[in-house]
C-alpha cells in the first residue's frame, strides 16, 4: 500500500522511516552562482500538473473539476470535503482535493489525502506528479527525485515529467543525472528552450564552462529575433562575469534586464558586471532596482551600501548596512530571489 506523508511527517514528528524516505537538507551558498535560489513557496503552485479526465466521475467530482479548472480552489475544496462526507473511499475525491491542498500549499495535507486515496485506488502518472510536487513545496528533493522518476517510468514520452525530474536533480547536485533528463527532453520536444538552458546550468554544475558557454548560446539562438526567456541571457552572462568577459556579460545581462525587468537577479548580476568595470554610478542604479524589487534579500542592501560608501555617500551606506543587520538578525534570508531559478523546478 502507497503511503506518500512519512517521509513529509519525519522532521515532525521524529518517526523512524526506511532509508528512501530520509529527508535531505537542501541549504544552498549564496555566493556560489549555480544555486541562486528563490522560496519554494512561490515555486510550487507553478508547477505543470496533468489534470484527471472527467467521463466517468460523478458530478460533484466534476464540479469540483470545473471549479478548479477556473482556479476557484477553495469552492472546489468545499464540494470535495461535501463529497467524501458521504463517499470517504471515493479515491478520485480524494486525489482532488489533494491536489487543492497542493494549489493551498499545504504539502503534508495533501500528501495525507493521496495517502488515503491510495488505499482504494493505485496512484497513476497524474498523481505521482503532484505528489512530487508536494515534496518540491517541502524542500524534500529525494523524494520528489523518487516520485518524479516513477513518473518518467510510467509515462516515459512525457517530456515535462522528464523536465520536472531533471530540474529536482540539478538542485540534488546529481549534475549528470540532471543532464541525461534534459537530453530526454530536448529528444521529445526539439529545440525546448528552458530544457536547453538548464542542461547548460547542469553542465555548469560539473564545471564544464565551455559546454556550459555553449548550451546558452544555443538556447539563445532558439529564440530568434523575438525572445521572451531572459533566462538563458543571465545564466551567460553570469557565466562571462565569472570569466572575466565584462563587455559581453553586460550585453547579455542587459538584453536579460529588457525582457524580465521585474528580476531582481538580474539587476544584482548586471550591478555585479557594471561595478567590476568600474562604472559604479551604473550599478548603484541598478542595485537600487533589485533592493526595490526584493526589499527583504539582506545581501542587496549590504552589496548597495559598499557602493554607496565607495562613492562617498556614507549616510546612504550606513542605513543600508543597517537595514541588512537588521535583516540578518531576524533570520531573513540573504539569498537573491530569482523566480525561475533551478531550485524552482516548474515551467513558468
Amino acid at each position: 500500500m502507497f503511503s506518500f506523508c512519512r517521509a513529509a511527517d519525519q522532521n515532525s514528528a521524529g518517526d523512524p522511516l526506511t532509508a528512501s524516505h530520509t529527508r535531505i537538507e537542501t541549504a544552498r551558498d549564496a555566493c556560489h552562482h549555480r544555486i541562486r535560489k528563490c522560496s519554494l513557496s512561490l515555486c510550487a503552485l507553478l508547477l505543470v500538473t496533468a489534470r484527471f479526465g472527467i467521463s466517468q466521475s460523478p458530478q460533484p467530482l466534476q464540479e469540483a473539476r470545473s471549479l478548479l479548472a477556473a482556479d476557484k480552489v477553495s469552492a472546489a475544496a468545499a464540494v470535495l470535503r461535501g463529497y467524501l462526507k458521504n463517499d470517504p473511499s471515493s479515491a478520485e475525491a480524494h486525489y482532488l482535493l489533494g491536489d487543492v491542498l497542493f494549489r493551498e500549499q499545504k504539502a503534508r495535507e495533501s500528501l495525507a489525502e493521496f495517502t488515503e486515496g491510495a488505499k482504494f485506488k493505485h496512484p497513476g502518472a497524474s498523481e505521482l506528479r503532484i505528489v512530487a510536487s508536494d515534496y518540491v513545496l517541502l524542500g524534500d528533493f529525494a523524494d520528489a527525485d523518487k516520485w518524479f522518476s516513477a513518473v518518467t517510468a510510467e509515462t516515459p514520452n512525457d517530456p515535462e515529467a522528464w523536465y520536472l525530474l531533471g530540474r529536482t536533480k540539478y538542485n540534488e547536485n546529481r549534475f549528470a543525472e540532471a543532464i541525461t533528463s534534459f537530453e530526454h527532453v530536448l529528444a521529445l520536444r526539439p529545440k525546448d528552450v528552458q530544457a536547453q538552458d538548464n542542461l547548460g546550468l547542469s553542465q555548469q554544475g560539473l564545471g564544464h564552462a565551455e559546454e556550459a558557454k555553449a548550451a546558452f548560446e544555443t538556447a539563445i539562438q532558439w529564440q530568434g529575433d523575438a525572445p521572451v526567456d531572459a533566462q538563458p541571457y543571465l545564466n551567460l552572462g553570469t557565466l562571462l562575469i565569472d570569466r572575466g568577459d565584462l563587455p559581453a556579460a553586460v550585453q547579455q545581462l542587459t538584453k536579460a534586464a529588457a525582457l524580465a525587468p521585474d528580476n531582481p537577479r538580474i539587476h544584482e548580476e548586471l550591478g555585479r558586471a557594471l561595478q567590476s568595470k568600474g562604472d559604479f554610478e551604473g550599478a548603484q542604479s541598478q542595485l537600487e532596482e533589485a533592493v526595490k524589487l526584493a526589499p527583504n534579500a539582506a545581501a542587496l542592501h549590504f552589496k548597495l551600501g559598499q557602493i554607496y560608501r565607495h562613492r562617498g555617500l556614507n549616510d546612504r551606506a550606513q542605513q543600508e548596512f543597517a537595514v541588512c543587520a537588521k535583516l540578518n538578525g531576524g533570520h531573513s534570508s540573504t539569498e537573491v530571489p530569482n523566480p525561475f531559478s533551478p531550485a524552482t523546478p516548474q515551467r513558468p
